[in-house]
């Protein structure tokens, strides 16, 4: 059973986070949602409990609550209506001893009951009859199938349990390995197919995922959704049974393949050019020989430039049929702590297959990076590092390159985008990628002492590694004449020291020794300090690689408080 929405588990206390981690190793993507105040180490807090389950639960989303059974069924009681909408909603007990599926018998609730149970090493709690007494839940088959006559299903089942017997026409393993009373001459009838047919209450029908439509290249979406849609019913095809929208991967990058995808509600997935290159030479059109590479069958429709529909003997499987459009980003954590981590980058995060990045950086991701395949380098390789990022992604990966602040200010952002225009591979052109933003170093280092980016700053880097110190001189120099507040990255590593306190020493040409100099360091890590001294105690002792510092203008103020700290703060007026 694979659910297009990832669950949440809902817990109230600490001794419940534990279980749900169990949970949440067989259910990879998932959201743990804690208790505010009594719980920690959580992807989302909440404080009111009725309001985030009934939201969860009305947006669709599969509920495992480690809670009583009782206060689950209370609280979502008044949003309980339709049976056929609603997703599964389990209850699991703090220790892990028993697993009870409560809501969402049509949306698979058993057999994700049976999963957590396998876990935590306990037997589910299912207690649905036909489930028990026929091994198989008529109402939620497995992926790769859908049940056209649900509404027909409740009698049917009921007729089989009293002692009817049904016969199979098509294929389905999935129905002829249970306890079934199958007889080649019962009343009831189960039908498979991806042909169009009407429904009776004695015959439930389920269509397979074995159609495969490829399509080369799209001129306009809606064009092509339409004529997709009349050479199904040309077919006599059930839109239903269609597994995927199938093309050669130079049209990965396409919106429109997208579209048509999406109209269908189904995925796309693309062939390499050397796992079509047989099929091409033999004389096939890009389009057929995309519709035989997923199906391993002839197209059923007439053959087109542009678009091939082929049917597979059994369910595509689209783990292993072609590939999704790769998809890259690059996504700042803030500069320490998950409390600084912008939703977006923890949902990244949750869905990424891949992480690449700095193995400090990756550490910073804590849980969220779980089941995640790791790729950690030195500090200083962000080429190499770029590169792996961008060819892992053009395999058909979910890559999420992970920078400490914001990707784009001094960090990943930049170095792939650079490795893109220097090296321009054919493969990363497919490439789907995306920039997350995150708080910066400066950002972080601002709040924590007041506000000394009030007014006009600038950020200059004192790395000379990648650009040469008289452009560095130069930029400062023009910075302190134009009295922007300057925010230093990179002020001193262990081979740099001199940098800092030549830079120290032209702001004096243009900034009173009393200026105020911020100087943040570990910032949102165990061991932050944030301090405020004047700009002649500037020295390359006072900071390191993990220090931001900032540098006010001549309208830089400070505010002494009564309990020894200080405030800094840039007026927004000058007066």
């Amino acid at each position: 059973m694979i659910m297009n929405v990832a669950p949440a588990i809902i817990v109230l206390g600490q001794n419940s986070v534990t279980v749900a981690r169990k949970i949440i190793s067989v259910l990879p993507g998932a959201t743990l949602y804690g208790l505010e105040g009594r719980t920690s180490g959580v992807d989302v807090s909440f404080t009111n409990f009725g309001e985030t389950l009934r939201e969860l639960f009305i947006q669709g989303t599969p509920l495992i609550g480690i809670c009583a059974a009782g206060i689950l069924i209370r609280t979502l009681a008044p949003v309980l209506s339709d049976k056929r909408q609603e997703p599964p909603v389990l209850a699991v007990a703090e220790d892990g001893s028993a697993v009870v599926p409560l809501l969402g018998g049509l949306g698979g609730v058993n057999d994700l009951a049976r999963r957590i149970a396998e876990a935590l090493d306990v037997k589910p709690a299912i207690t649905t009859t036909g489930d028990l007494r026929l091994g198989i839940t008529l109402l939620s088959p497995p992926p790769g199938y859908h049940l056209a006559n649900p509404d027909d299903a409740k009698k049917f089942i009921s007729d089989l349990l009293a002692g009817a017997q049904v016969k199979l026409e098509g294929i389905a393993p999935w129905l002829s390995d249970r306890k079934l009373p199958i007889d080649p001459k019962g009343d009831l009838t189960i039908k498979i197919t991806e042909r169009l047919v009407t429904p009776t209450a004695n015959c439930l029908v389920y269509h397979p995922a074995t159609i495969a439509i490829a399509i080369s290249s799209i001129i306009y979406a809606d064009e092509t959704i339409a004529l997709v849609q009349q050479l199904l019913a040309d077919a006599a095809l059930e839109r239903a049974s269609v597994a995927g929208i199938f093309a050669p991967m130079i049209a990965a990058a396409d919106p429109a393949i997208h579209a048509v995808a999406s109209a269908l509600g189904v995925p796309a997935r693309f062939f390499t050019p050397n796992q079509l290159e047989s099929l091409l030479s033999q004389g096939y059109s890009p389009a057929e020989a995309a519709a035989i590479a997923a199906t391993g069958k002839s197209p059923v429709t007439p053959s087109s430039s542009q678009i091939a529909i082929a049917i597979a003997p059994q369910p595509i499987d689209l783990n292993i049929t072609g590939q999704p459009r790769g998809r890259l980003a690059i996504i700042g954590t803030g500069p320490g702590g998950s409390q600084w981590m912008s939703k977006e980058v923890k949902e990244i995060l949750k869905s990424a297959t891949d992480l690449v990045g700095y193995k400090t950086y990756l550490d910073l991701v804590g849980s969220l990076a779980d089941g995640k395949q790791r790729h950690e380098s030195d500090n200083r390789e962000e080429e190499a590092r770029a590169k792996m990022a961008l060819d892992l992604a053009a395999s058909g990966r979910y890559v999420a390159v992970v920078s400490s602040g914001d990707p784009g200010i001094y960090a990943m952002a930049t170095a792939v985008f650079e490795v893109c225009d220097r090296y321009a591979k054919p493969e990363w052109d497919s490439i789907d990628i995306h920039v997350a933003p995150g708080i910066s170093a400066m950002q972080a280092a601002a709040a924590a002492i007041g506000a000394p980016l009030g007014h006009d700053f600038c950020a200059i880097s004192l790395s000379d590694i990648l650009k040469p110190w008289s452009a560095i001189a130069q930029r400062i120099t023009a910075a302190a004449e134009a009295d922007f507040v300057i925010a230093f990255y990179n002020p001193v590593s262990k081979e740099r020291t001199w940098q800092l306190a030549e830079a120290r020493n032209i702001l004096l040409r243009h900034r009173t020794p009393d200026t105020p100099v911020v100087l943040a360091r570990n910032l949102g890590r165990p061991g932050q300090t944030v301090k405020a001294i004047a700009l002649d105690q500037l020295a390359p002792a006072a900071a390191d690689m993990r220090t931001i510092i900032l540098v006010g203008s001549t309208k830089t103020r400070t505010i002494k408080r009564r309990d020894g700290n200080i405030w800094v703060y840039t007026p927004r007026r000058y007066t």
